[in-house]
């Protein structure tokens, strides 16, 4: 398909400076829009659209009302249960769907929780969870579309003109809706099919309102996962989500990685056309390919795992040869094409919430999984002393960091194949947020970064997309790959290899 891509108009250079980390700031050099100059930026100041996303104290009201329903309802249930042993299942299917119909109204941070839940396998029985898999994994991609005026009134607050006029071809209906803003297929003037995300008009606003609101989402968090500590998570995803507001900043993300992945035999990132990009409005190359769950139906065993891999490449390999970390992995940010030059390989969307890693704090990590490897817990412990992790005089049993460690990261310390399943990812999660386990206290005696407590949770997402894929290889040696350029021993490191090999990026 024709794309115009960053790099082809030498005469509309823009600094692309991604994330800031002192020295170790990544600089890709220019990123210059597409061959067709993007419009003029409109004069007018923006104005605050009317969103019907309503007040802090009406999403504040709405919350409270769900949570309290799915709250007494889960008590009732449980009363019922003892008499009654298919209660308990109904009451979940239930409730999924007043969370489906109400968190997909009020996008913002109270969608992004209905959306974490669709995906990250939860602390309850597999039956009872794939009710809220299969019924909130609408929120990913396919969640109520906003008023077509109001996605209208943002493009011409943004370009000063209304979406039919600013591009040659408009498609009203989006092609996706998720938390915070909705894409919709569009042409550029010289024909070449794009990709526009325009913002929900007033969910900076929702988010603020929703984070602010925090106590009303514990009693629907207890019901979905009954030990999880709702409050950290939240004040985690309000630096997400803040990040993820600026559509200027993720199309330098965006840009990033597609400019280290292109050419790539099996993954890709579209490309942005960064004269065309506003605050609120991202517009990036247009490909096609299977969602999810599409894939999923239609692809055999073999194929799951040869995805699954490339995800796992594409996840870990960012982290550990580029020192870019795509903080939102979800179902609905990949897609799979099965035709043209691009079969085969997965499509990799969304690069709101990226972070950039630090030389020293990859190295730390990889030291510390090497100490684990080894079976080392007194040289782990040295690393994250060493690190500040642990702070001076901190008395904390080694063995106790040691096993933490361990559990979480059970797939890459040995030598030997290891297949990702549902049950691996919540035992993942239990370990970190069930007071029951008895590493929660000893995690909060650590002086763990917030980057690293980040890559920690987004192991969650990663772990049950691997997991529904049930990824399969021995994943200690696609690490040592990464690490000290080890020869690979799958079809897919062999294909990579030459391209890696030659990339001028590796940090």
């Amino acid at each position: 398909m024709p794309s115009s891509r960053d790099g082809d108009d030498p005469g509309s250079p823009n600094d692309d400076r991604v994330g800031h980390e002192g020295d170790d700031a990544v600089d890709d050099g220019p990123a210059t829009g597409p061959a067709t100059a993007g419009p003029r930026r409109s004069a007018r100041a923006p104005r605050r659209t009317r969103d019907g996303l309503g007040s802090r104290a009406q999403r504040g009201a709405d919350l409270a009302r769900l949570s309290a329903t799915t709250g007494a309802g889960y008590v009732s249930s449980r009363l019922r249960g003892l008499r009654d042993a298919e209660a308990e299942p109904e009451f979940h299917a239930e409730t999924a769907e007043r969370m489906l119909e109400m968190l997909g109204s009020m996008k913002g941070a109270a969608m992004k929780i209905g959306q974490i839940a669709s995906f990250v396998d939860l602390d309850l029985p597999p039956e009872i969870a794939g009710a809220y898999q299969q019924t909130l994994g609408q929120l990913t991609d396919h969640a109520p579309a906003a008023d077509p005026e109001s996605i209208a009134g943002v493009v011409r607050d943004e370009y000063g003109a209304r979406p039919e006029e600013v591009f040659a071809d408009w498609e009203p209906e989006p092609l996706a809706a998720a938390s915070i803003g909705q894409v919709h297929r569009a042409a550029l003037p010289d024909g070449t099919q794009v990709v526009v995300k325009v913002q929900y008009p007033g969910v900076a606003e929702a988010i603020e309102a929703d984070l602010s609101n925090a106590e009303a989402f514990a009693p629907m968090a207890r019901v979905v996962s009954p030990n999880l500590e709702i409050r950290p998570l939240l004040e985690e995803m309000r630096e997400r989500l803040i990040d993820e507001l600026d559509y200027q900043r993720e199309a330098q993300y965006q840009h990033a990685f597609a400019v280290r992945y292109d050419g790539h035999p099996f993954i890709r990132v579209p490309h942005v056309f960064s004269d065309w990009c506003r605050p609120r409005v991202l517009v990036t190359e247009y490909l096609e390919g299977r969602d999810f769950d599409t894939m999923l139906a239609t692809s055999d065993d073999e194929e799951q795992r040869r995805y699954g891999e490339i995800i796992f490449r594409f996840v870990y390999g960012s982290l550990h040869r580029f020192r870019l970390f795509n903080a939102d992995p979800h179902p609905g940010n990949y897609l799979f094409p099965t035709s043209g030059p691009e079969a085969g390989s997965v499509v990799f969307l969304d690069f709101g919430s990226v972070k950039l890693f630090r030389s020293q704090t990859r190295n730390t990590l990889t030291e510390a999984l090497q100490a684990v490897s080894n079976g080392d817990a007194d040289r782990l412990v040295t690393v994250l002393e060493d690190a500040g992790f642990i702070p001076p005089r901190a008395r904390i049993d080694p063995q106790r960091v040691f096993d933490w460690f361990a559990i979480i990261n059970a797939p890459v310390l040995a030598d030997r194949q290891w297949t990702y399943t549902p049950e691996f990812a919540r035992e993942v999660i239990r370990t970190t947020t069930d007071p029951r386990l008895g590493h929660i206290d000893m995690l909060r005696r650590l002086n763990l970064p917030a980057d690293y407590l980040l890559l920690n949770r987004i192991q969650w997402g990663v772990n049950s997309i691997l997991g529904r894929l049930r990824a399969h290889a021995n994943w200690y040696r696609i690490m040592h790959e990464f690490w000290e350029g080890a020869p690979p021993e799958t079809e897919l490191g062999r294909a990579e290899r030459p391209f890696i090999d030659a990339s001028p990026y590796l940090a």
